[in-house]
């Protein structure tokens, strides 16, 4: 016989094939919850992924998108909208926000999930005067026992101050919290604080009651915890490669 040539490992996984695996780990995340999987909003985080790829989730439905980076989501913004122009995603900024980007973000952002400081709350609220809606934001929170300011978050503390200053602005709509599993610690036991900060936040605001957590790797634990939206980037797109490598 004939040896077989040619490499044995399995075909990549089309688009829709990834996004129907996430679906089905949200469901069943959501019936050992005792939840409704439409209470859970999918967030595709396009981080690294060109255009093209993106118009590809949203075409097989998912309405939100997620970015980390100011200048490559507003780029995007303005491709897909010349790509696909009968396509309208919300685009949610997921990523640490410096204050010179949120004029930028504020132009295509329906919702910044990383509010973490006071100059920011400033900075986004002028930003989002020239919009013809306020813009919805979250505020991020620290839950890392050992702090790595490059993460970003608010410490937990500081949570209600930030709220008010959220609260005492013109522009902005304060929706809830958002967090990011910290190295090390269990993901299930992040996501429980997360959802006990969120409470005292909704006595502070009742209607602030948005949950973003859980990515690719802890999508489960956020679920079972009580979140909201999810942010999944790998789990439907695969590994990352930088924007520019995608160009000829």
């Amino acid at each position: 016989m004939d040896r077989i040539t040619g490499s044995s490992a399995a075909a990549p996984r089309t688009p829709e094939q990834r996004l129907a695996d996430v679906r089905v780990r949200i469901d069943a995340a959501c019936a050992s919850a005792g939840r409704d999987p439409a209470d859970v909003t999918l967030i595709a985080v396009g981080k690294g992924m060109p255009a093209e790829r993106i118009t590809e989730i949203l075409a097989l439905g998912v309405a939100d998108i997620g970015e980390n980076k100011a200048q490559e989501a507003s780029d995007k913004a303005v491709q897909i909208a010349e790509l696909a122009p009968d396509l309208t995603p919300r685009w949610h900024f997921i990523g640490q926000l410096q204050r010179n980007k949120a004029r930028s973000v504020a132009g295509f952002a329906s919702m910044v999930h990383s509010v973490d400081r006071l100059a920011l709350v400033t900075a986004l609220d002028r930003a989002a005067a020239s919009r013809s809606q306020p813009l919805d934001v979250l505020l991020q929170l620290d839950l890392d026992p050992d702090p790595d300011p490059t993460r970003g978050g608010v410490d937990p503390p500081d949570l209600a101050a930030l709220a008010e200053a959220v609260l005492g602005v013109e522009h902005l709509v304060l929706c809830g919290v958002m967090s990011v599993a910290p190295p090390g610690v269990d993901a299930r036991e992040a996501f429980d604080r997360l959802v006990g900060y969120s409470q005292v936040l909704q006595a502070i605001q009742p209607s602030a009651h948005v949950v973003s957590a859980g990515m690719s790797g802890d999508l489960e634990a956020a679920i079972s915890a009580g979140a909201t939206h999810v942010r999944v980037g790998t789990a439907l797109f695969g590994a990352r490669k930088l924007a520019s490598e995608h160009r000829p």
